[in-house]
């Protein structure tokens, strides 16, 4: 039996004509009308009663809808069953993170880790964090690393992934600096901007979605121009140093260029937002390897 026979058959079982069936299957009617006819023939019996329009289902075809569906389902299980198998033996650790992460945080996180804990082989996709939350939805990541705030809740959250504080990070209102040394870019006291372009994370951005949840509305009432508006810190930073606006940058990637000068905090206090790095897992069994790393991140979470 072919198993997109049991698409047909769905799709036939749901409207009862074959013309709009076929449409559906993207085929003629006549192809569409023999594959039908093969899956009777395959059992042996009539599972349309086609003397009446539209057609109807036969007695035994009642009884096949719903075992064509508990096979469908099946179907649909055996990829998942079948990594759950594969990553009990597997040593390998699967990971997303955000790029600014992944190349600040993660190596001495790891480094810290595996004082602890045995790290195996880990397979890393660097991304923005809407593209890292979909990877580990869909069990094709064990792991996230991303920040995240307390008050803001994410996708992932939202499913009741699992997660665990492995570090503190602290978002920063920064602008390259004039020959004086004061900001090209700032906002002044009052909250007004003195002169100001900002610079801008996309939808796709996990800091901008914490940047909209906590401070979007003070900075609606701005009124500054949006100048650029990109899915990486790493971007922004860039053209924050080239002087082209103001942005709010973590702390982890911009350090150096605040103790070198190439950029100044361009904001009273009470714009920089304190963040924590999350690592989220998969809700589901992760395999012996992946059930020990996460022990182990956790132990240490906890440990500060």
């Amino acid at each position: 039996m072919n198993l997109s026979w049991l698409d047909d058959f769905a799709a036939l079982a749901a409207s009862g004509n074959f013309s709009r069936a076929a449409d559906e299957r993207h085929m003629t009617q006549p192809a569409f009308s023999r594959r039908v006819r093969a899956l009777e023939e395959w059992l042996g019996v009539d599972l349309f009663d086609r003397s009446s329009q539209p057609a109807q289902l036969t007695e035994v075809g009642h009884w096949f809808r719903q075992v064509a569906q508990e096979l469908q389902a099946q179907v649909a299980r055996i990829p998942g069953e079948a990594r759950v198998i594969a990553e009990a033996s597997s040593t390998t650790l699967r990971f997303a993170s955000t790029h600014a992460l992944s190349f600040t945080f993660m190596p001495r996180w790891l480094r810290a880790l595996e004082v602890e804990t045995a790290v195996g082989p880990i397979q890393l996709v660097s991304d923005v964090q809407q593209k890292c939350e979909a990877l580990v939805l869909q069990s094709q990541a064990q792991f996230m690393l991303a920040h995240g705030h307390a008050s803001v809740r994410g996708p992932l959250d939202e499913a009741g992934c699992p997660s665990v504080v492995v570090g503190k990070d602290r978002l920063i209102p920064v602008s390259a600096p004039d020959k004086s040394g004061r900001p090209l870019h700032r906002l002044a006291p009052d909250g007004k901007p003195a002169s100001v372009h900002l610079l801008n994370y996309s939808a796709e951005s996990g800091l901008g979605r914490i940047l909209r949840e906590l401070k979007g509305a003070a900075l609606d009432r701005l009124h500054a121009p949006n100048v650029l508006t990109a899915h990486l810190a790493s971007v922004l930073r860039t053209m924050a140093l080239d002087g082209r606006g103001l942005a709010w940058l973590p702390r982890l990637l911009v350090g150096d260029d605040i103790e070198g000068g190439r950029l100044v905090v361009a904001a009273p206090e009470d714009w920089s937002i304190d963040l924590e790095i999350r690592l989220y897992r998969d809700r589901a069994s992760l395999g012996k390897a992946a059930e020990a790393f996460w022990l182990a991140a956790q132990a240490r979470g906890a440990n500060g």
